[in-house]
């Protein structure tokens, strides 16, 4: 739908038929080379040939590392230039994570490769430099999540099924234009999602945000006063929060919703306003329940899509289905014409004419059911007309996931 709801691009006059000149990314070396020629010849210049190659080299460097003993008896040992970390230099660590992640190559390709071009290196080792000492690179991924939550006027998010330590689980990925990260657990819940949310922060707390989240979810207002009436309003993990609501007498209520797992998630909501992540963000994302936090749009791709998969069994049906789906498209025409230019007046124009689609009847009974319920999330797909940085779908996140 995206892509169809494009304007048609101006045809141009002439195509070109060739690729053009070859323009390197690297710094063009001049070499001149002569001919024989015959007495009393003309030079006329030179002709250009550019010739592109690829130089594979490998270097091993002997540190030879001073020891010295101080008068006390202690032992001084020179520390290694910085980037050394271990046997294996920065630029073969790179080159082993770029052709095995990126390049998808095996381990015994690899393997293979490297000791063609002369690096004395086992499968063993191999295996060690992707999985050992990677504490660097988890920590790095957690500061892009970090900053991308405390900064971001949007985030979008998509999971899918992934294999993990031989087990099935869930791969969650949380990104936009700038930045995009991933998680793989065992659980793709509300609250798996807003512990994602906390970027490593393990606290809980109890703050207006916790407090509203209880309201929304419709937390007993005695158990929201219980909990808002104690002096303690931060808590260091799990077990100290756990401890917390069986002193007050959570754990043994058996109702409708289960006031620990809806205390439990206000509290990591609150952590997460409380780190200063999505205070004034919007979480974009397919319609699937765990994901509605905070401030929530909903990509208009999936709404439409369920509109298309409608089975439709009759003529008056399927022109039923034709004639709505036309009209959502004009609509989302007209939705990406307002993010490059938005005004109050187009926005109330939008918001009525989300209403005549969505709130007609066509007399297919299952399609008028689809748009009835489609219209009950009015604020979330409307949300860009507030907010109209934000896309209109989850196609980034797709494509981020996918591989």
């Amino acid at each position: 739908m995206d892509k169809g709801t494009e304007p048609p691009r101006p045809a141009k006059n002439e195509k070109r038929r060739f690729r053009g000149k070859v323009a390197p990314r690297v710094s063009i070396e001049d070499q001149v080379v002569k001919v024989a020629v015959p007495e009393g010849s003309c030079f006329r210049g030179h002709e250009p040939f550019l010739v592109q190659d690829l130089v594979i080299s490998v270097c091993a460097t002997r540190y030879q590392r001073e020891r010295w003993v101080t008068p006390d008896g202690r032992t001084l040992l020179a520390p290694l230039p910085a980037g050394i970390d271990g046997h294996f230099g920065p630029e073969l660590r790179r080159f082993v994570l770029m052709h095995y992640h990126q390049g998808q190559s095996t381990l015994a390709r690899l393997t293979t490769l490297l000791r063609s071009v002369g690096v004395s290196i086992s499968k063993r080792q191999l295996q060690r430099l992707l999985t050992d000492k990677q504490a660097d690179f988890v920590a790095e991924a957690q500061d892009v999540l970090r900053a991308g939550l405390a900064t971001a006027p949007y985030v979008s998010v998509d999971d899918t099924g992934a294999r993990h330590k031989a087990k099935n689980g869930f791969c969650t990925q949380i990104g936009n234009d700038w930045f995009t990260w991933f998680a793989t657990r065992t659980s793709k819940t509300r609250l798996n999602f807003l512990d994602l949310l906390r970027a490593g922060h393990s606290d809980y707390v109890l703050n207006d945000a916790a407090y509203g989240y209880m309201r929304k979810h419709s937390l007993a207002t005695p158990l929201i006063a219980r909990l808002a009436g104690q002096p303690e309003t931060r808590f260091a993990n799990h077990k100290a929060w756990l401890a917390h609501l069986d002193r007050l007498g959570f754990t043994a209520l058996e109702v409708t919703p289960d006031p620990v797992r809806v205390a439990t998630e206000a509290a990591v909501w609150g952590s997460v306003q409380a780190h200063k992540f999505l205070c004034d963000a919007v979480v974009l994302s397919d319609d699937a329940g765990q994901f509605n936090v905070g401030h929530h749009a909903l990509c208009w791709v999936h709404a439409e899509r369920l509109v298309h998969k409608l089975d439709a069994f009759t003529d008056m049906h399927r022109a039923a289905q034709t004639r709505v789906r036309s009209l959502i498209w004009d609509f989302y025409t007209s939705l990406k014409a307002y993010r490059l230019k938005p005004s109050p007046r187009r926005a109330v124009g939008l918001r009525a004419r989300f209403d005549r689609i969505f709130l007609r009847r066509t007399g297919f009974v299952t399609l008028d059911r689809l748009l009835k319920r489609l219209h009950a999330n009015k604020a979330e797909l409307l949300m860009v007309l507030q907010r109209p940085e934000i896309p209109l779908h989850t196609n980034g996140s797709e494509n981020d996931i996918r591989c």
